[in-house]
């Protein structure tokens, strides 16, 4: 059955995806585009554009937007609540745990040995994403122009992607 699927396709995203929504992006990928062809890399990359413009989580609106596609409304719902319950099960677990042992040198050195892993996830994610993302040279502007604001003016996010659909409109229509 469809439902189950979705829910045990983002139960798994949910549960061992670490790092937040970009790091989440490599397993997405394999799961919803290579494991069980629900989008094509084309629809991926479009549903990552789409989850930067609406507001939450890139898994939550990945889970949705998925769900949707596959089954209507009770689809996006098994998936929505696949990839939420890992994360309300482990965080409640890890509160208790970390409140109690957080000073412990062993729990110290492990978040110092995660936290390297996530930033890999990030890069991984992007190296994926990058080239069928980029492939006109005003695309490279693009990419090029929106860094710069972000990092160099410190253009808020939110601006510099309806500035890059701007752009978008006025040089691909």
């Amino acid at each position: 059955m469809i439902y189950v699927q979705l829910f045990k396709t983002f139960f798994k995203i949910g549960l061992f995806s670490f790092g937040g929504g970009y790091a989440m992006l490599p397993l997405i990928q394999k799961e919803i585009v290579g494991n069980y062809s629900w989008l094509t890399l084309a629809e991926f990359i479009d549903l990552v554009a789409i989850s930067q413009v609406t507001p939450g989580p890139i898994a939550i609106n990945a889970a949705t937007f998925v769900g949707y596609k596959m089954a209507g409304i009770f689809g996006s719902t098994a998936a929505t609540c696949g990839v939420v319950t890992p994360s309300l099960l482990v965080v409640l677990t890890l509160t208790l745990l970390f409140v109690r042992y957080n000073r412990l040198e062993s729990v110290q050195a492990a978040f110092a040995g995660i936290r390297p892993a996530v930033v890999a996830l990030i890069v991984a994610a992007i190296w994926n994403i990058l080239p069928p993302s980029i492939q006109a040279f005003s695309s490279w502007v693009i990419l090029a122009a929106t860094l710069l604001a972000i990092r160099r003016f410190r253009v808020h996010p939110i601006l510099a992607i309806f500035s890059a659909a701007v752009l978008g409109i006025c040089l691909y229509s």
